[in-house]
């Protein structure tokens, strides 16, 4: 075996060269450099038994990296800095063949002469301006990431050649020129204040911004909603045109939630009867060839959550389409499914009565009723199942509501819908713009309408723009309203800065002008408050909390308003008849949280009645996989599994610690910890008081807790039930713990890789 100094290193050029050991350990030592409970010896010996003769010094620095990272646990959990580090160093060799990054400037000139950058960047911003922001720049802001968070950030983010893996820039860049994309039309006057509080809210982590816009605002692609929602029409044209406007969105790296609930059941006629209609699945098949057709920029397949409601006469075929049994035929497992429900439908399970099923097509009003007037859904309802003309199918409420629940325990991705509570908690008039569908991720809740064509003015696909505050940067609820206003600000210009493939999709963005935002690291949030997810007491500080969000991005859209003006489509929001989410959430959350309103609602109330809102909507709480280990922060609005969650994503598998681990270990209240679902489902139901789109909401379950280790189907209709009963809109994941390592998290979901998880 050759002895470690003795071994020659391949340079660059080919040329090579004796190891320089001495060089190795300056590097190790510099990144040490502050950090606790670190031993640059013992990443040196970790190393170097794997270096090897002829080693490239590529190589050597993947090495040295990997064997820090390896050293990441619980009680060392700073190594995750010293191997950030050490990625950096690496990252910034690499774009800039030295460790100082050029002048900002000069950086742009060369990346937009590759075609890497816009060209707007250089003919929007003077050269004063590029050596004000240069100035401004801080650099040593990388050294806070932590090392899953350069992983992430090398393998999504930054522009790159994915052939080569050769990267372009480094992440402070990256922060500025977001911020210099998105306020380039703001007034030369005040733009350069915008750009630097911009700068400052991403570089630092209060604001966390998705994937789309991370890795394509700077580059000559244009799109980057992370949400597309497309309703389709009970017509072969129409669902002609959604198949098209999936592969277009798909190809764009975009989310897709599709609407299919109007599509007629097997065995309608057709034609006035001259043919048999072949019922959904061939087509949700056409779908999921639509979807999966495309990669999404070379990252991965593209992602689709299906809606249909529960009531449709093919019901018992739909809820098992996900499942490993049965053969190709009658199941179409690459998507996913939310079910759509409404109180006619609880009601019938609780009162232990039938379930009447239909064809939309032969109970005309009935499917549009669902969505928009809930009275009217029960009397058409009844009537039908009254009428023996009219085809359907009767079956008890608790075998059809088991069924669906027995789906969604064994496959995880069947997901629920409240369609009652996303139209009467809405900011929209469920009269002019009913909610019909979420989308990939069950966080929102925006109009639709079927296209007839691709080309079809008349139809509207919702997109939805997202970004999230991180709630591990605020001290006081006040904190939460100057990320706030810079959100509202980034991404309302963001509406404007984008291309939109589908003119259906402009159309409803120009009108609507929907954000969602929502929050990262709640976990850590209630941990550095010394509140538990599971024993109510975080419900008051949960309340303050979400107030403040809403309240505070309300606040930012209606000066936005008073500056640009409201959006077009404004009449058609509760907000334009001066109703708020405070006036319209289930008032059976009282009886839970008695904590009061703590900001001034009436005096915002008469602003938004007089100059409007410029969005139509403004929260939506997403899952936040990736862009929360960017922050370093907890997923979301989820306990973690484990203080170590080990991240296994494309790019290999990466350890991440809780915040403040070091003096938070015993506040943390991990998912396996919680006793049940209920303390988790009355704070989501807390944050739904105010968000006015939906929340990513999952349940989880521990075998282990029940008899002969099976969760009954008595506590997963309670569960139902009690999300139901307290407003909440949709839940997505059911998770069961299947034994293996609690800080195993799953591989990244179809959410994340620039779909809607941010």
């Amino acid at each position: 075996m050759t002895h470690i100094d003795k071994i020659q290193v391949t340079k660059r050029d080919g040329r090579l060269e004796p190891i320089d050991l001495d060089k190795i350990h300056k590097v190790i030592a510099w990144a040490a450099d502050d950090l606790d409970n670190v031993s640059v010896s013992q990443v040196e010996l970790k190393s170097h038994i794997q270096f090897y003769e002829g080693i490239k010094t590529r190589d050597i620095h993947e090495t040295i990296i990997k064997s820090a990272a390896d050293l990441i646990s619980e009680t060392t959990p700073d190594y995750q800095y010293l191997a950030a580090r050490l990625a950096i160093f690496h990252l910034r060799k690499i774009a800039y063949n030295k460790f100082t990054p050029p002048h900002l400037y000069d950086h742009v000139k060369t990346l937009t002469d590759a075609g890497k950058y816009d060209e707007h960047i250089l003919a929007d911003y003077s050269r004063a301006e590029f050596d004000e922001l240069e100035e401004y720049l801080d650099h040593w802001r990388d050294m806070n990431l932590a090392y899953a968070a350069v992983e992430q950030m090398a393998g999504k983010y930054l522009v790159q050649d994915r052939v080569t893996k050769t990267v372009y820039e480094s992440p402070q860049f990256l922060y500025m020129l977001v911020g210099m994309c998105l306020f380039a039309n703001y007034d030369k006057a005040e733009r350069m204040s915008y750009v630097k509080r911009f700068y400052d809210a991403t570089s630092q982590f209060k604001i966390s911004l998705p994937t789309p816009i991370m890795s394509g605002v700077r580059t000559p692609s244009r799109q980057f909603s992370s949400c597309v929602l497309i309703e389709c029409g009970d017509s072969l044209d129409s669902i002609n045109a959604t198949t098209s406007a999936i592969v277009r969105y798909v190809s764009q790296r975009a989310g897709i939630g599709i609407n299919a609930g109007r599509i007629r059941a097997l065995g309608s006629p057709i034609r006035g009867g001259e043919a048999q209609h072949t019922g959904c699945i061939p087509f949700y098949k056409l779908f999921q060839t639509a979807v999966k057709c495309c990669s999404q920029g070379g990252v991965r397949g593209g992602a689709a959550t299906l809606f249909y409601p529960l009531w449709h006469l093919e019901v018992e075929s739909l809820l098992v389409l996900k499942n490993n049994r049965g053969v190709e035929d009658n199941r179409v497992r690459h998507m996913d499914y939310g079910v759509q429900l409404n109180k006619t439908m609880y009601t019938r399970l609780i009162k232990g009565q039938d379930i009447s099923l239909f064809s939309p097509s032969d109970t005309p009003g009935l499917y549009d009723a669902f969505f928009e007037d809930q009275d009217k859904f029960e009397a058409l309802y009844t009537k039908y199942e009254n009428d023996p003309s009219i085809r359907s199918r009767q079956i008890p409420a608790s075998e059809l509501f088991s069924l669906m629940m027995q789906e969604r325990a064994s496959t995880g991705r069947i997901y629920i819908q409240n369609v009652d509570h996303c139209n009467t908690h809405s900011p929209f008039d469920a009269t002019v713009a009913p909610i019909r569908q979420s989308n990939l991720c069950m966080e929102i809740a925006l109009p639709t309408k079927p296209l007839d064509n691709i080309n079809d003015e008349e139809g509207e696909i919702a997109l939805c723009t997202l970004s999230a505050v991180n709630l591990g940067k605020v001290e006081n609820v006040s904190d939460i309203e100057e990320p706030a206003e810079l959100i509202v600000r980034a991404l309302d210009a963001l509406l404007d800065y984008q291309d939109y493939p589908v003119k259906a999709a402009e159309n409803g963005s120009m009108r609507r002008r929907t954000l969602g935002v929502g929050v990262i690291n709640y976990a850590y949030y209630l941990a550095k408050n010394g509140v538990r997810y599971s024993d109510g007491s975080a419900l008051g500080l949960t309340h303050q909390t979400f107030e403040a969000l809403q309240y505070y991005l309300l606040k930012a859209s209606n000066k936005l308003a008073k500056e640009q003006g409201a959006c077009p489509a404004f009449n058609e929001t509760t907000y334009s008849q001066g109703i708020l989410p405070i006036d319209t959430y289930k008032k059976d959350l009282d009886k839970i949280c008695q904590e009061p309103l703590h900001l001034d609602w009436e005096t915002l109330r008469g602003e938004i009645t007089e100059h409007g809102l410029r969005n139509s909507t403004l929260t939506a709480l997403m899952p936040s996989e990736t862009s929360s280990q960017i922050a370093n922060a907890t997923n979301g609005i989820e306990p973690p599994r484990g203080l170590v969650s080990i991240k296994a994503s494309k790019d290999g598998i990466l350890k991440q610690v809780v915040p403040e681990i070091d003096k938070l270990k015993d506040q943390y209240e991990l998912l396996w910890q919680m006793p049940n679902n209920d303390g988790y489902l009355k704070l989501v139901a807390i944050m739904q008081k105010f968000v006015d789109q939906s929340i990513s909401a999952n349940t989880n379950y521990d075998p282990t807790r029940f008899d002969g280790q099976r969760v009954p189907m008595k506590v997963l209709l309670q569960d139902l039930l009690t999300a139901y009963k307290l407003g909440v809109k949709t839940l997505y994941y059911h998770n069961t713990r299947d034994g293996a390592n609690d800080a195993q998290a799953d591989m990244e979901d179809d959410c994340a890789g620039g779909a809607c998880k941010i």
